[in-house]
């Protein structure tokens, strides 16, 4: 079994919508180069915001 690991020695980073910074998880492992936002309902808000901007004033 290896070691285990305490979760301040996890790797992190900052969320590109909301800006706080979040750990690595494990469901994460295989996709965690391609992770942006911290959780769904970022990932959401970005969308919509993106959506906003493209549809103009």
């Amino acid at each position: 079994m290896p070691p285990m690991r305490r979760k301040g020695d996890l790797p992190e980073k900052v969320c590109a919508q909301c800006g706080r910074p979040f750990a690595w998880r494990k469901k994460w492992a295989r996709v965690w180069d391609e992770v942006r936002y911290c959780s769904d309902r970022c990932r959401a808000e970005a969308h919509t915001a993106r959506k906003r901007a493209e549809a103009g004033p």
